[in-house]
């Protein structure tokens, strides 16, 4: 591998230049902004790294697939999406979101980390094979969508529909990072979502606030009803929320347990005192991980403005998202919802239901986790840490249950990456030690 990896190190400006040029291409799934002209993009990006790019229709945006052939006849699919989050604030980058630059030893931009600096990567991987040995040792599959960022609508159907397409041995999933201890992280799974909107509706417009003494506020409503879905020790009130919770394994527990303590680090990142209900130690990694959650995403309601408006709102609304873990369902979670609602007499507050993702997780026994311990060693002199699941989600409910592949994450990113956050960047470091984690995964594969 040593030539492969000296191929990598010596030509990865080539991939950085591509980052930057795939990255001042706009792909905003939530506000369909630029999704037509990055699919573009991706195609010929694709095309350039030999990889002959189709184009798949969804109900949401396309799916761009590839593959290219390899030694042996083992099948990766690696799972990317090329769409990204909006860039707002914009007043908070400290240079324009569209325009990446490299500074610092490092790649600012909306996407880099999030998935574009992936894809690339990936890609400068294969090539590095190619142009070394001639070959990959394994078939290589591309699967990249264009909705991750708003739910990933329309991709369980596209799955389901082509099985025998995506047919492979084992998934990468589309992100990863070192952890504060410069080490690998081997996450297996993804939690779950339901993501709601609450609404209370009023007077049939805002009124003089001296109507208060006679006219139901939205805003008070709605916060009494919140106010039923937690307790003050955060355990959620929803009866029946937790019934289907799987109790983590032994094998899981010792995997958190095996986590190193970053709450030091985690507090001075975030500007925090503390954690909640003062969470340290195996407790804190525990509910971060393997527990499900009740969130107030934002409330909305009367006026927001500078100074003051003496008004009583004519509507107020709330948005909640529910992660959720093995076996929790989205549909279930949001009957129980409505059944609450009702039970405490808030039947007139209406719900819509915006996104909806089952959890997922991969066992820690299977082989592939062991290839990319062993992987991992080799690229960074270090022992990569086994995460069970990532506390946040993405759409890895289908490439487990449907076509029944393990998956395991890497990627180019470190905690500081503030994905979805002004200044998301990448390490240049990073990013080269990612190619090459890739490609020694691909060498052990093909054996």
């Amino acid at each position: 591998m040593e030539k492969v990896f000296e191929w990598i190190e010596e030509h990865y400006e080539h991939g950085l230049a591509d980052l930057l040029e795939f990255g001042r291409q706009p792909s905003i799934s939530a506000q369909g902004v630029g999704m037509e002209e990055a699919v573009e993009k991706l195609a010929s990006l694709l095309r350039k790294y030999g990889v002959e790019p189709q184009v798949f229709p969804t109900s949401s945006y396309p799916v761009v697939y590839g593959e290219i052939p390899g030694d042996s006849p083992f099948t990766l699919l690696l799972y990317n999406h090329y769409d990204v989050q909006p860039p707002e604030p914009l007043e908070l980058w400290s240079s324009p979101p569209f325009e990446p630059e490299v500074r610092e030893g490092k790649v600012f931009g909306r996407g880099v980390a999030d998935n574009k600096g992936d894809i690339v990567s990936r890609l400068l991987a294969l090539k590095a094979f190619r142009e070394v040995r001639g070959s990959l040792p394994v078939r290589v599959k591309f699967l990249i969508e264009g909705a991750e960022e708003i739910g990933s609508p329309g991709l369980h159907q596209f799955i389901q529909e082509h099985q025998e397409l995506l047919r492979a041995d084992a998934c990468i999933w589309e992100s990863g990072e070192v952890g504060w201890e410069d080490r690998p992280l081997i996450c297996l799974g993804a939690k779950g979502i339901l993501y709601v909107e609450l609404k209370v509706e009023g007077a049939n417009r805002d009124v003089h606030s001296s109507m208060a003494t006679i006219v139901p506020n939205p805003a008070w409503r709605l916060i009494s009803a919140l106010s039923t879905l937690k307790d003050s020790r955060e355990n959620i009130l929803i009866e029946g929320f937790y019934d289907e919770v799987v109790p983590p394994s032994p094998e899981e527990l010792a995997a958190i347990q095996a986590l190193p303590s970053e709450e030091e680090e985690l507090k001075q990142s975030l500007g925090l005192r503390g954690f909640v209900q003062g969470l340290k130690g195996e407790e804190l990694k525990r509910r971060h991980l393997l527990e499900p959650t009740c969130n107030i995403c934002g409330l909305f309601s009367g006026y927001t403005g500078e100074g003051s408006k003496t008004v009583l709102p004519c509507w107020a609304s709330a948005k909640l998202d529910f992660r959720l873990v093995p076996q929790q369902r989205p549909e279930d979670i949001l009957e129980k919802l409505k059944r609450h609602l009702e039970k405490h007499g808030f039947g007139d507050v209406s719900i819509t239901c915006h996104e909806g993702e089952p959890p997922a997780r991969t066992p820690l026994d299977s082989p592939l986790v062991k290839l990319m311990v062993e992987a991992g060693r080799e690229v960074y002199g270090a022992e990569p840490l086994i995460v069970p699941t990532f506390a946040g989600t993405g759409p890895m409910f289908p490439f487990r249950e449907i076509l029944d592949l393990p998956v395991a994450s890497l990627g180019v990113s470190y905690p500081e990456s503030r994905a979805h956050a002004p200044d998301e960047n990448i390490r240049l470091a990073d990013f080269i030690r990612a190619t090459k984690y890739l490609a020694a995964i691909l060498n052990r594969c093909g054996k």
